[in-house]
C-alpha cells in the first residue's frame, strides 16, 4: 500500500495537469481522425517520451537551472507564439474556405490497408478512391499528413511551448522532490504513466471518432475550434501570460 500511494499520487497529479484542451491534445486528436496508424503512433510516442524526459529532468533538478535563465524561456515563448499563430491562421482559413479537392492516400496509409475517399460529392469516383481493401479512412479535405510532418509539428508544439517547461521541469519536478528520497521516483513513475495513458487514449481512442469526420462540415467546425485554441494560446504566449 505504501508503494501504491506515491504511484497513484503521481498518476493523479499528472492527469490533472495534462488532461486539458491544449495545442498538443488538439493536434493529436486531428491526427487521430485523419492520419494512418503509424503516424498516430509516432505522434503519441513523441508526446509521451517528451513529457517523460522533461519530468525526469525536473526531478533531477534541471528546473532550477531553467528558472535562472529566463531569457531562454523568452526566446522559446516568441518562437512558440509565432508557430501557433501561423498554424491558427491556417486552420481558420481551412474552416472558412474549405478545399474541395479529393483526398489522397500516402504510402503509409497504403501500408495500413485503408481507403481514402474524397470529401466532396462532386469529385469523380476514379479520383476519390485510391485503394480498396474494405476499410475507409477519412482525412481532411485537400490535406494528407505525412510521418515527417506530424512528428516535426508535434515536436514544435511540445518543445517550443514554455508552459511545458514550467509544468514539467518546475512544477512536477518540485512536487516529486517533496515526496522524499524513497518515494520521489515512484511518484515520478506515476506522473510519467499519466502522460503515456492520456496520449495513448487520445491518439488511439480518437480514431473511434472517424465516422463523425466523414462530412466536410465536421472538418470545418473542428478546424474552427483548432483555430480558436491555437490563436488563443499564441496570443497568451505573445503577451507573456
Amino acid at each position: 500500500m505504501t508503494t501504491l500511494l506515491p504511484l497513484l499520487s503521481g498518476l493523479g497529479t499528472g492527469l490533472a495537469l495534462i488532461v486539458a484542451i491544449g495545442v498538443q491534445n488538439t493536434y493529436l486528436l486531428r491526427l487521430a481522425v485523419s492520419a494512418g496508424l503509424r503516424v498516430v503512433a509516432a505522434a503519441v510516442v513523441v508526446c509521451a517520451v517528451s513529457d517523460a524526459l522533461l519530468i525526469v529532468a525536473g526531478v533531477l533538478g534541471v528546473g532550477a537551472v531553467v528558472e535562472r535563465f529566463p531569457v531562454a524561456l523568452l526566446v522559446i515563448r516568441f518562437i512558440g507564439a509565432a508557430f501557433l499563430l501561423t498554424y491558427g491562421v491556417l486552420a481558420a482559413r481551412r474552416a472558412l474556405r474549405p478545399s474541395g479537392d479529393a483526398l489522397r492516400v500516402t504510402d503509409e496509409a497504403a501500408d495500413d490497408g485503408v481507403v481514402v475517399t474524397g470529401a466532396d460529392a462532386g469529385v469523380d469516383a476514379t479520383t476519390r478512391t485510391t485503394v480498396a481493401v474494405g476499410r475507409t479512412r477519412t482525412a481532411p479535405p485537400g490535406q494528407v499528413v505525412t510521418m515527417r510532418t506530424a512528428v516535426l509539428t508535434m515536436l514544435v508544439f511540445t518543445w517550443a511551448n514554455p508552459h511545458v517547461y514550467l509544468d514539467t521541469l518546475v512544477f512536477l519536478g518540485s512536487v516529486a522532490n517533496q515526496q522524499g528520497a524513497d518515494d520521489r521516483w515512484l511518484w515520478t513513475i506515476g506522473a510519467v504513466a499519466a502522460s503515456c495513458l492520456w496520449f495513448g487514449a487520445l491518439g488511439f481512442g480518437g480514431r473511434l471518432l472517424r465516422p463523425l469526420f466523414e462530412k466536410p462540415l465536421t472538418w470545418r467546425v473542428f478546424d474552427g475550434l483548432v483555430a480558436v485554441v491555437m490563436l488563443a494560446f499564441g496570443v497568451l504566449l505573445l503577451v507573456g501570460a
